[in-house]
């Protein structure tokens, strides 16, 4: 027998109760002046991180082969492409380090700008007019694309890449719909945070309320607990926090122990004249001891006029010349100056066949894990005569770790394409 019993209707929750609300949304700090400012750090800050990353991707020389060119199907997304310079021979190192740098330390004033315009995400209705529509869009994905490029790239960093598929091409695609998105709301919206930004106090109180009801200053707001001008101070500090436990690791000796955050912080690995920084050992590469003897090892060389086997005595003989570069990484970690010395790359060039303009070529190196086994360097980076075929550094034969018995050294390239435990080289067409 059914209970006929009038039940009592189901409670609903108060309209304060839910994120569409202005009222659920109660700190006071939230407002145009708050987030303008936000916003006006990342939009320099932003930008020269996108600018940074086109460069390192070019840095790879991605046009010249495929085994360097780690997104494949980018279209019209390369269209910027240029044959990456060995002068100055600190690019790279000052274009990653900034990048990966900048990254890190903007983390806060991402954090802090999301949080500041969070009610928007919720607001109602979803679109006002057309304008608005596209404001709602380009804000989800700009939301959605900070948090993808920043999780990734500082994964990359950190973790020595976690994230489910590829880096390169996520990040890589991810920085372009992030960026679009970013330039498309920037361009609604920083007349109107300029104009923020510079009113003075007496109309920010009065005004903002007015402009910004029911997105984002609350209309009932708690107690302050701290000004808005406090809580950048504290959004700063974090920065520069971040900025000086990350900014180390692009220096040797004292300044690296400041790189507390970073996985190439502390103390560079052992002393000594290969007591500097690395990132694949012998090892983790699966280098056996075996095949880098005198007896066993020969770097084959093959060109126009055919192929050519030389041991590293040989190499020894040829004449030697000495080129101060650097090693600098992706992941933004660099090394000072390091004295390399060995046979020029347009020397080994001209031992077969090519004597006049030195050519592409191919690196191929003995590592079975970890990528980039095989490097492409363009023509102008074969000529330059600091690009070297490295025996020895800092006075001393190149460690296991640094390469023996012979690595490839060019200035201003990724340190991926200075392949080490070289094995073969072929110049030509690639």
């Amino acid at each position: 027998m059914r209970d006929h019993t009038p039940r009592p209707p189901t409670p609903r929750l108060p309209t304060s109760r839910l994120p569409t609300s202005p009222g659920f949304w109660r700190s006071p700090l939230r407002g145009p002046w708050f987030t303008s400012v936000l916003g006006l750090v990342l939009l320099v800050g932003i930008t020269v991180l996108f600018v940074t990353g086109l460069l390192s991707y070019a840095a790879y020389n991605p046009g010249l082969a495929p085994v360097n060119d780690k997104t494949p199907d980018k279209g019209l997304f390369g269209f910027y492409l240029f044959a990456w310079p060995t002068h100055p021979h600190w690019l790279y190192r000052l274009t990653q380090g900034v990048h990966v740098t900048f990254g890190i330390t903007l983390i806060p004033v991402l954090l802090a700008k999301l949080w500041s315009v969070v009610p928007k995400l919720f607001a109602l209705p979803p679109a006002r007019s057309a304008a608005h529509a596209l404001e709602r869009i380009s804000l989800l994905l700009l939301v959605g694309g900070a948090l993808f490029e920043f999780v990734t790239g500082v994964l990359n960093v950190q973790l020595d890449y976690l994230f489910p598929g590829s880096f390169y091409p996520l990040h890589f695609y991810g920085a372009w719909v992030f960026f679009a998105a970013f330039v498309t709301h920037a361009a609604l919206k920083t007349p109107a945070a300029v104009r923020n930004v510079r009113r003075m106090r007496g109309e920010r109180d009065g005004r903002e309320r007015q402009e910004a009801a029911g997105e984002l200053v609350a209309p009932r707001p708690d107690p302050p607990t701290v000004s808005r001008r406090g809580a950048l101070w504290f959004v700063g500090g974090a920065s520069l926090l971040l900025w000086g436990t990350t900014a180390g690791r692009s220096f040797d000796g004292p300044l690296r122990r400041t790189a507390l955050l970073a996985p190439h912080g502390g103390a560079d690995p052992g002393s000594g004249p290969n007591g500097f920084q690395i990132n694949k050992t012998a090892a983790y590469a699966g280098i056996a001891a075996t095949e880098t003897s005198e007896d066993a090892w020969r770097l084959v060389l093959t060109g126009r006029t055919g192929t050519v086997r030389l041991s590293r005595a040989e190499l020894l003989r040829l004449p030697l010349h000495s080129a101060a570069l650097p090693i600098a990484c992706v992941e933004g970690w660099s090394t000072s100056d390091q004295w390399w010395r060995g046979v020029r790359l347009r020397d080994l060039a001209a031992l077969v066949g090519h004597d006049e303009e030195p050519p592409d070529v191919l690196v191929e190196s003995l590592q079975r894990h970890g990528a980039f086994r095989r490097a492409a360097l363009r023509a102008n980076q074969v000529a330059d005569p600091r690009s070297l075929l490295a025996l020895l550094v800092n006075g001393e034969d190149l460690s296991p770790d640094h390469g023996y018995p012979a690595r490839i050294v060019v200035p201003a390239a990724p340190g991926v394409l200075n392949t080490k435990w070289v094995a073969r080289m072929t110049f030509g067409d690639l």
